[in-house]
């Protein structure tokens, strides 16, 4: 995600003001008004612990992303209130259906994806994932028939990839601004050896490391 600067004589955030853990399994990145999401991430933590807490087990994500969503949504229904200026992009892991990503927008729709944007210049970001995301998996079989109208199997990114993908991404959708690590946040959520899920931020020169290699990808391209 991208990092708002408004003045550099403002003290560094101790937290991250983009991402935010839920619950162990869950968290969310934010675009619009963050006092807005700070009320609806109240309300996904609130029913991640009553549902632990009731059911003895992690909150479903989907669960978890309805929940919210029915919130935002009973907002446009009523006079004297107005929406939540704020999207949302949910990840997390359940037994279940595994890793997860989910949008949603102020009216309180929500969808499945595999890889989207939200936030300024979206757009711009969602036409670079059409083309770069993933890779179509080589055929091992050349006897198998492949038909016309069968979908193309699409080989997923490691994590690596995945936060190169994103600096391009928001090479592209940030104004005139030129990637760096004070100007962008990557996030990553994976899986240890006792199944627990890691969330982690990159630090600056984990950032630097992954905006260099972009650059050099980006040159030997444009030689080519």
């Amino acid at each position: 995600s991208e990092k708002k600067i408004t003045s550099g004589l403002l003290a560094p955030s101790r937290t991250s003001e983009k991402t935010y853990k839920l619950c162990p399994h869950a968290t969310c990145s934010v675009a619009g008004l963050t006092a807005d999401a700070n009320i609806l991430i109240d309300q996904a933590r609130l029913r991640a612990g009553r549902y632990a807490y009731q059911y003895q087990e992690p909150v479903p994500i989907e669960n978890l992303v309805e929940h919210v969503c029915n919130y935002k949504q009973a907002y446009t229904q009523y006079g004297g209130l107005r929406p939540f200026g704020v999207a949302f992009l949910f990840a997390g892991y359940d037994e279940t259906h595994g890793f997860q990503l989910y949008q949603s927008d102020p009216s309180g729709n929500y969808s499945g994806w595999k890889a989207t944007v939200i936030g300024a210049n979206n757009q711009a970001g969602k036409s670079l994932l059409k083309t770069e995301y993933g890779s179509v998996k080589a055929t091992t079989d050349g006897d198998e028939m492949k038909t016309d109208d069968a979908p193309e199997e699409i080989e997923l990114p490691d994590v690596a990839e995945a936060c190169r993908l994103a600096v391009k991404v928001l090479n592209k959708t940030m104004d005139g601004a030129v990637a760096s690590p004070e100007k962008l946040e990557l996030f990553t959520m994976s899986l240890d050896e006792d199944g627990n899920c890691v969330h982690k931020i990159l630090n600056e020169e984990e950032a630097k490391a992954v905006i260099t290699e972009v650059e050099a990808e980006t040159a030997t391209s444009g030689d080519s």
